[in-house]
């Protein structure tokens, strides 16, 4: 958990770059990380060099040359202002690179933030606010893994609570919900076709070091962890400097970030992955030209939406799961494309919950109503009940202030969705078989859901007890408000003497 110290630290840095100018958001945290990844790059070779001195021999992976020492944070940290300033934005004939162009032309070397360096800009005004941040930021403490994650987490989330980028509004928590019903195995290999920060790919991380921290005792597992299992498409490149930053200092090493648009014909990645963890755009419009074609070929559509669902069917390996957060008219829409990757899903593959959930979950930035599909790709069909739960509260209120309250059904959510049956048609195994159609969960036949045209709207199969209320006669009512009128008057007259 972040520490009071670790949010103030935070905040002041938050609030220089603010009255030193710069006011966009985005600029901050692109800024912020910058300088952060610069601070990495000294201690990473600080650290080499202290093995090197220890065991002798030569710096491994160094990042600065002797002639480039100036370039280094220990360096030029205890520089004045102005000269500072000048090591990030001017040139000489002795030092022909700044402090942050040379930080652009590290590449792979550097890790997987500096491969997306094409395009990053220094926009730190003024040598006064460079000073300022440059010493608040030194004076963090960095040494473990939780801090830094910590620490980069608390900046993600004051951006998202500016509201100014779609990227930033998937709660964390909710996150974490579908990562710990998915519970990702050993060996998975995992994506997030619209990755933006990582947010799906750190919460996996964090809860494989939380429930099996003895996998990290098996180099092949470290291995599989730091290079392999995690993969993430975004097209927007500030995007992926963020979330390889977010993921470096979550203890991710080197995941496999690729700046592709993941619907286009550039995408050509087909059965790689067993795990899907995502939020995917869905307000978003395309023009068939630019979808790649074999999307189109499941559902005819220009909605993202539906695109992205038919594009994580042919990413999935067969056996590979998905949990994907949609609006709630991909649930019930009636257009041919809506019932066809519905259609698709539930008859070709294995459809295994939908988690509806309320609107405002997503405020301050919306108000949509939303829901999550966990599905499992087959090529043969397996859909015998769908297990639906109608999450009524998530641990915060609903309104725009999003305050923590008591009511939350996350937990209920993740214990009831483990306890499901390994065979749904199985009946007589799991508590939800006896489950009716009022309570928040239950299960609903595969041929009630093809009889309903594949409608996965829970309304359509929840069913609601009304209490009846009875009232009074009229005559009743009647003599009653006639009695409360006499009451009154004479109250009146009471008060009227007393006055007199």
């Amino acid at each position: 958990m972040i520490t009071g110290e670790l949010k103030s630290q935070v905040d002041k840095i938050w609030e220089a770059f603010w009255t030193g100018g710069v006011s966009n958001p985005m600029t901050v945290i692109e800024q912020f990380t910058y300088l952060l990844f610069i601070r990495r790059l000294d201690e990473r070779q600080l650290l080499e060099e202290k093995k090197a001195n220890m065991i002798g021999g030569e710096v491994k992976n160094a990042f600065f040359t002797k002639e480039q020492r100036e370039l280094r944070w220990n360096y030029f940290k205890n520089l004045e202002s102005e000269t500072m300033f000048n090591l990030f934005t001017k040139t000489t004939e002795d030092r022909p690179l700044t402090v942050f162009d040379h930080m652009k032309e590290l590449g792979a070397k550097a890790g997987v933030f500096a491969q997306y360096m094409k395009g990053a800009t220094f926009m730190i005004p003024t040598p006064k606010l460079l000073d300022q941040v440059v010493q608040m930021i030194d004076k963090i403490k960095m040494d473990d893994r939780d801090t830094k994650g910590d620490l980069y987490e608390y900046l993600l989330s004051k951006i998202a609570s500016a509201g100014t980028n779609g990227q930033f509004r998937t709660p964390r928590h909710v996150i974490r919900m579908m990562v710990d019903m998915v519970q990702p195995k050993k060996d998975d290999v995992i994506c997030d076709p619209s990755c933006g920060t990582a947010g799906f790919l750190v919460s996996t991380g964090e809860y494989l070091y939380e429930n099996h921290d003895d996998w990290f005792m098996d180099q092949n597992f470290r291995d599989h962890f730091n290079n392999k299992m995690f993969n993430g498409l975004e097209f927007d490149n500030t995007m992926l400097r963020i979330g390889a930053m977010n993921l470096q200092l979550h203890g991710i090493e080197n995941p496999e970030l690729i700046g592709v648009d993941a619907l286009s014909e550039a995408n050509k990645i087909t059965e790689k992955y067993s795990l899907i963890l995502a939020n995917p755009p869905f307000k978003g419009s395309l023009d068939y030209d630019g979808v790649e074609p074999s999307l189109l070929s499941v559902a005819k559509t220009k909605k993202t939406e539906l695109l992205f669902l038919s594009l994580m069917l042919r990413m999935l390996k067969t056996g590979g799961r998905a949990a994907v957060i949609v609006p709630d008219g991909v649930l019930f829409g009636s257009s041919k494309a809506h019932k066809a990757i519905r259609q698709e899903i539930i008859e070709q593959h294995k459809l295994d919950a939908v988690i509806s959930m309320p609107s405002g979950v997503f405020k301050p930035y919306a108000g949509v109503s939303t829901a999550v599909l966990f599905f499992t790709k087959t090529n043969s069909g397996g859909t015998d009940n769908v297990w639906f739960y109608d999450m009524e509260a998530d641990g915060y209120s609903l309104d725009d202030k999003r305050a923590e309250i008591k009511n939350n059904d996350i937990p209920d959510i993740i214990a009831r969705f483990r306890a499901l049956p390994p065979s749904e048609g199985d009946k007589g195994g799991g508590t939800e078989q006896k489950r009716s159609r009022t309570d928040k969960s239950f299960l609903v036949p595969f041929d009630e859901i093809k009889a309903n045209d594949w409608d996965l709207s829970i309304n359509r199969y929840k069913e609601i007890v009304y209490e009846e209320i009875e009232y009074a006669p009229p005559a009743e009512i009647i003599a009653d408000i006639k009695q409360l009128d006499k009451e009154r008057t004479e109250a009146l007259k009471e008060l009227e003497n007393l006055l007199g």
